[in-house]
């Protein structure tokens, strides 16, 4: 008859490396996808007024920003200390919505077109006029689906 040994248990069995590539590429691919990169760099103070109903938009890519508000301490000096209007990475006057609307039309499908949303970033400190300037460039062009955002809170306070 055959003698049989038993094995040496101690110690703990080494770590496979074999998998260790695809655990790095799994890491990789889960932060390209939830990674956002920011879409414009905003040249002025943007307090938003608060609300205390508000409605969450679902689908942020039909949505074009209109920023306004004074010009932040960094661009105080170069463009004045007045309320201004920012149009994705550029400084505008009330004029230019209308170029900056028919840009983002173009730049998406014509079913799209619907369902574009014109979302008014107002800081609560800017005088009504500039909005009122605003809204009247929006109606103009027929785009008439705006959105005021807000944030969270009491507006009485």
């Amino acid at each position: 008859m055959s003698k049989f040994k038993k094995k040496n248990t101690e110690g703990t069995p080494a770590i496979s490396t074999a998998s260790l590539p695809d655990i790095v590429f799994m890491l990789l691919f889960f932060f390209m996808t939830a990674t956002t990169m920011k879409d414009t760099d905003l040249k002025i103070e943007n307090t938003l007024p608060k609300a205390n109903q508000t409605a969450k938009l679902h689908k942020k890519e039909y949505v074009m920003y209109i920023y306004a508000g004074k010009p932040s301490e960094r661009y105080r000096a170069t463009l004045g200390g007045s309320d201004r209007i920012q149009l994705a990475d550029k400084m505008a006057s009330p004029s230019e919505i209308r170029n900056f609307i028919i840009t983002e039309r173009a730049q998406r499908n014509s079913e799209d077109e619907k369902y574009l949303t014109a979302s008014l970033k107002i800081d609560k400190d800017v005088k009504m006029g500039l909005v009122g300037a605003i809204k009247l460039e929006l109606r103009k062009i027929d785009q008439l689906k705006v959105n005021y955002t807000t944030a969270k809170g009491n507006p009485v306070e």
